[in-house]
């Protein structure tokens, strides 16, 4: 399903910060439209304090960058924006020149579900500097979150254990588009439905949803309200036990559930949304295994995260699913990836090799690495990673796979002999979508075989083990050659 069925095309290029189209007048100004530029997306730590990212949202910058268009509507308000010291923010010639642009840009990713790492690039842009520029915001608001949101789902199933989870996420989530975003992400990173129906209507995701507090507030009681439920709807009948008592709530589920095979139905589950979820689904399973419902499912809710489902399962609760909604659909503790979008080289007009660049930086973990580059993913014999190389050609040591750390070049490693695959794919040539976009499915199978085969000390939550991702040597030289001659340049 496409960007653009949920969002018109014509929003899609106003959908950036201004200051991407001041400095996209600044290079058209300059001169500088034939000036080359490669831009890479990246992160610069793993989310949640985890060992891992789940790449998303990048199964949608195709669709983006051929929407990526101005529109007369669009010119028509960028022309009617003043500048803080007076008059037009935008020259006339500029806007004319925007009204016939389209984006000429070579785009490389890593496919949605795949497993990803701090500081190797996510996406890769190259293409005209003023395309790549004016581009920014909307991809890194594509990716950015989704990835977020991936991880976090990926991790909820983790703790679920193969068990059921719901994204109950969208009434928390942040506005309409955040409740679109959250549902493809969390399923992509391996839930199994949501409840969000205009989701489930544009990405063919499962929905699911039975009946709220508010049902049973309205009956006169809560037998009445589940009995009424029951005939409303018997294959879909799940029962909110904890309006009033749970215990009582139990009770009354049975009664309902004897009622239904008698009708020939049978009750699907009950859910519990608050109090002692262990104390009480022990209750409820033993309630019904004694009455000869031993078919009845269990489910919870309430503000559940991956360590509150971790922690049920230690307590032997009796869970059968889960539907996970406010720290699902914010990523709390973490509202917000970080992803950055940083500029590794340039090539000016005529000229054939790029020009690696890098930004410094007083802070040591913001330095950025230089050049065009990619990815290398290592494997052991049983086809499980065991390292990442970012790769830049024009600098690799020729049949090199000696690595030194991204972030400690004391550290070191040398895959020789072992297998490897490219990570980044094709996903734009000259500003057109290339290949065959990966279905949801696909790329929820993606995640769930990434997953499987990483090592479970990079998974685990407490402390993970730290993935390798290094770069390949004649990248890690370049990089420190680049450092020193700054650092001695800045002291002359």
């Amino acid at each position: 399903m496409s960007l653009t069925d949920v969002t018109k095309p014509t929003d899609v290029a106003l959908n950036t910060d201004l200051y991407e189209l001041t400095m996209a007048q600044g290079f058209w100004e300059s001169g500088l439209l034939e000036t080359q530029a490669c831009f890479n997306v990246f992160f610069r730590e793993n989310p949640f304090d985890g060992g891992y990212a789940v790449a998303c949202g990048t199964g949608q910058i195709g669709d983006l960058i051929e929407n990526f268009t101005f529109d007369d509507e669009a010119i028509e308000y960028l022309k009617g924006l003043e500048a803080p010291g007076g008059g037009a923010l935008f020259k006339p010639a500029f806007l004319k020149w925007l009204r016939e642009f389209h984006l000429d840009v070579d785009v490389l990713a890593v496919p949605e579900g795949e497993v990803v790492f701090p500081r190797e690039p996510l996406v890769r842009v190259m293409g005209p500097a003023i395309d790549c520029q004016l581009i920014e915001t909307a991809l890194l608001n594509l990716v950015n979150f989704q990835t977020l949101v991936a991880t976090k789902a990926a991790r909820v199933v983790q703790a679920a254990e193969g068990h059921m989870v719901s994204d109950f996420g969208l009434r928390r989530a942040q506005g309409p588009d955040g409740g679109l975003a959250v549902a493809r992400a969390s399923y992509v990173g391996g839930a199994n439905s949501t409840s969000n129906v205009l989701a489930g209507k544009t990405y063919g995701i499962p929905v699911f949803g039975t009946h709220a507090h508010s049902w049973v507030m309205a009956f006169p009681t809560e037998l009445d309200a589940f009995r009424a439920f029951a005939k409303s709807s018997p294959k879909n009948c799940v029962l909110l036990v904890d309006t009033y008592d749970v215990e009582r709530g139990v009770e009354n589920a049975i009664t309902v559930a004897k009622e239904m095979e008698a009708a020939g139905e049978r009750l699907s589950a009950i859910r519990i949304d608050s109090g002692d979820l262990a104390k009480l689904s022990k209750h409820a399973r033993a309630a019904f295994d004694a009455a000869g419902l031993d078919y009845v499912k269990i489910s919870a809710s309430n503000d559940l995260d991956e360590y509150t489902i971790q922690s049920l399962f230690a307590q032997g609760a009796p869970i059968d699913s889960f539907g996970v909604g406010t720290k699902l659909a914010t990523c709390d503790p973490q509202p917000s990836l970080g992803g950055v979008y940083k500029l590794s080289a340039t090539k000016a007009p005529g000229q054939d090799a790029w020009r690696p660049t890098m930004k410094i930086s007083e802070q040591i973990y913001k330095r950025t690495i230089p050049g065009v580059q990619h990815i290398r993913r290592y494997f052991d014999e049983d086809g499980c990673p065991v390292g990442d190389v970012i790769v830049a050609d024009d600098v690799a040591v020729a049949g090199s796979a000696r690595s030194v750390d991204v972030i400690d070049p004391v550290m070191r490693c040398d895959f020789a002999g072992k297998e490897y695959a490219e990570l980044l794919v094709p996903v734009a040539e000259g500003g057109r979508a290339v290949g065959e976009v990966p279905s949801l499915e696909e790329s929820k199978r993606r995640c769930r075989e990434s997953l499987r085969r990483l090592d479970p000390a990079i998974k685990r939550f407490l402390n993970p083990q730290a993935y390798h991702v290094g770069l390949e040597e004649g990248l890690a030289a370049l990089r420190e050659r680049l450092v020193r001659e700054e650092l001695e340049s800045a002291q002359a």
